[in-house]
């Protein structure tokens, strides 16, 4: 009996631990099934997290590439110039670097498959640009990167190593496009741009309307013909050929222009290139827009249409003058700040506020529906005429120097990355048949731009232009990185696809061929070289009849502008030009006393003009204002009363403003700053002075 009990009791003991066993066994199942999820989330954000460091590296890396090739070209630089070796500019130097790097990236480095990239295939009828995906009950949000090719499917690494090092085209409008246009306004020569204003206006407005149509009409030929060949891949409109006309119309002489500078060729020939090239990239861009604009009634977009012409054309009229609009109420804006402040006694503040508000009339503009290359380039020529005057010394050094850096740096940036993306871009067309008709059209365009608008014009002018000087402006029509600039903005059909490949190759021909070939030109057309701009002037204003040469030769429109603006807006916006108690009708005789009493209160910041408002002579000037004249010396300012005609600008004032306009004398109320530079001896005569 006992023994039985006790075969019970062990049974009944084995039973309670496999009880006990298989509860814990579930229970551990419940508790690995409930920890499961969270450690797979844990993983995926360990994942996640190496994933985000591997593109932060990428992208370091990537953006390191950009900043050697700049270090690379710049130590070049200066082993050029060091040399003397002027076959090669800067530019081209950058592209040739980017090339190379281009070269290697897309040949030379392969990134490893990722094992962990599935390839599903789906029916849609339009590529989205966010798509959802769930994967076991969770949603994923992936955003579309651009169309590859079926035999590029495998390599969808390498695709993606070339797309980081792709820049989205509005980097190069909204950040690297603003300092460039903005240093070519504020950087101008108005002396010599005033002086040939007509031509200027002639060669930026109508030539590159010129250009534009001739080669969108040669290059519709060249499409038409592809098309019958079966050359032709894609749709390609004639408004597409007048898009790529306007493009390619912008001309960048930037290589051109620095060996003029260093060799200080002919100051005219200088200056309508100058501003031919300054004025037509923002004729350029408008012009593209106004084409883009294009839009005639019904379900046929390509048919020609009176009404829609005339559309484009107020489209082209209204965008201009409203971005031109902005940008001088901008500049005029900072003046008046600037003036009626006291920024000027913290340069770093007054240094921020002038480079923000510069660059914000970029983004204003084209948050406005306008231009931002034009807004800003007229803001730069406001910016220079008015503002630079009230700003304090410190500030004029900070400014030109910061926009001069940033210039530097942009554009070699944009030159540097042209060279890369020859190899980095994945949507190139290259067509033998465009590309030989694209510089045909292109070499016959420009002529049609200079030849018969320096015929017309040498009508009218009294310094004609020579025909060596029409044949280097015929040469010097290089492109650059506003053409660059306008061709990647928009890459999305098969049409601006091959523009934007054709565009490299015209940008990489004339800056290495005719950048590199400007030396034999000027040598081979017998232009002169190493003259002084003021020595030049100064031979042109001798005694007699020769000294109306230069008032002669300033454009009449300029005449009637300097004067409004010497007697009213120099005063109200800037510390210089006459008195406004002088000037203005006496019913403003309050508001001039203010705005006068404004003037002598600041007349203690010494602050310098640099627009040569009134300019020193080795003979004495005699200017009245009104009933006050102003005598000045090395000891000081005077002022005495001496009844004069009220306001008088006289001619010789202005032929001597255009004469030697980077010797200045200012003067702000009844003071006067005399600024002397090295380049001009000291006065040695004590009793010399100055009348007013």
């Amino acid at each position: 009996m006992g023994f039985k009990l006790t075969v019970n009791s062990a049974r009944r003991a084995t039973r309670t631990l496999w009880l006990l066993l298989l509860v814990s066994l579930s229970v551990c199942v419940c508790v690995c099934r409930a920890s499961s999820p969270q450690e797979d989330s844990a993983m995926e954000n360990i994942v996640t997290e190496k994933k985000a460091e591997e593109s932060h590296r990428q992208d370091s890396a990537d953006l390191l590439i950009f900043i050697m090739l700049l270090t690379l070209t710049i130590l070049t630089i200066w082993l050029f110039k060091h040399r003397r070796f002027r076959f090669l500019h800067e530019t081209g130097l950058a592209m040739i670097y980017g090339v190379l790097v281009g070269v290697v990236l897309r040949y030379g480095i392969h990134v490893p498959r990722d094992i962990s990239n599935v390839t599903m295939s789906c029916h849609v009828n339009a590529s989205p640009a966010t798509l959802l995906v769930n994967v076991s009950g969770k949603f994923y949000e992936y955003t579309l990167k651009g169309e590859i090719s079926a035999n590029e499917v495998n390599e969808v690494q390498d695709n993606e190593m070339l797309r980081k090092v792709t820049f989205d085209p509005e980097v190069f409008f909204n950040i690297l496009l603003p300092p460039i246009i903005f240093h070519a306004g504020y950087s101008l020569k108005r002396r010599h741009f005033f002086r040939n204003m007509g031509s200027i206006l002639a060669y930026a407005f109508l030539g590159t309307v010129i250009s534009c149509f001739v080669i969108g009409l040669l290059m519709y030929g060249c499409v038409t013909l592809m098309k019958q060949l079966g050359q032709l891949g894609g749709d390609f409109f004639f408004t597409d050929c007048l898009f790529f006309g306007a493009i390619v119309s912008a001309t960048d002489p930037v290589t051109v222009l620095a060996i003029f500078n260093e060799l200080q060729v002919d100051v005219d020939l200088y200056a309508l290139l100058f501003g031919e090239s300054v004025l037509n990239d923002a004729v350029a861009v408008v012009l593209s827009s106004s084409i883009v604009a294009y839009q005639p009634q019904g379900d046929n977009s390509h048919i020609f249409e009176v009404m829609a012409m005339l559309k484009s054309f107020g489209v082209f009229l209204g965008v201009f003058s409203g971005s031109f609009a902005l940008g001088v109420a901008t500049g005029v804006v900072t003046a008046l700040v600037t003036k009626f402040t006291k920024l000027r006694d913290f340069q770093l503040l007054e240094t921020a506020l002038f480079f923000l508000m510069s660059w914000s009339t970029f983004l204003l503009a084209e948050a406005c529906g306008f231009t931002g290359v034009v807004a800003v380039l007229f803001c730069g020529i406001t910016q220079a005429h008015y503002t630079f005057n009230n700003l304090s010394p410190e500030s004029q050094d900070r400014t030109k120097q910061l926009f001069e850096l940033l210039n530097f740096l942009a554009e070699n940036f944009i030159f540097s990355y042209m060279g890369l993306t020859l190899f980095t871009f994945q949507s190139h067309i290259f067509n033998p048949m465009f590309i030989v008709g694209a510089f045909l059209s292109v070499f016959v365009g420009r002529a049609a731009n200079i030849y018969p608008l320096s015929f017309l014009l040498n009508l009218g002018r009294r310094n004609k232009i020579r025909s060596n000087f029409q044949h280097m402006m015929m040469f010097a029509g290089l492109r650059g990185a506003m053409t660059f600039a306008l061709s990647i903005r928009d890459t999305a059909t098969y049409a601006r696809q091959m523009m934007f490949s054709t565009t490299l190759l015209v940008v990489f021909f004339t800056v290495w061929v005719c950048g590199g070939g400007t030396t034999q030109m000027l040598s081979c057309q017998h232009i002169r070289v190493g003259v002084d701009s003021d020595q030049d002037n100064s031979m042109t204003i001798a005694e007699g009849p020769e000294r109306r040469s230069t008032k002669q030769e300033s454009a009449w429109l300029f005449r009637i502008w300097y004067n409004f603006d010497h007697n009213y807006l120099k005063p109200i916006l800037t510390h210089s030009g006459p008195p406004l108690t002088a000037t203005l009708p006496p019913c403003c005789g309050p508001l001039a006393r203010f705005l006068t009493s404004q003037q002598a209160f600041e007349n203690e910041c010494q602050l310098k003009d640099d627009d040569s408002d009134l300019i020193l002579t080795d003979g004495d000037i005699s200017l009245t204002y009104g009933d006050i004249t102003v005598s000045t010396d090395a000891s000081g300012a005077h002022t005495s009363g001496v009844p004069a005609f009220a306001g008088a600008v006289t001619s010789d004032d202005l032929d001597r403003e255009l004469t030697y306009g980077d010797h200045e004398l200012v003067m702000r109320g009844t003071r006067l700053v005399l600024p002397m530079d090295d380049s001009e001896p000291p006065f040695t005569d004590p009793h010399h002075r100055l009348r007013m």
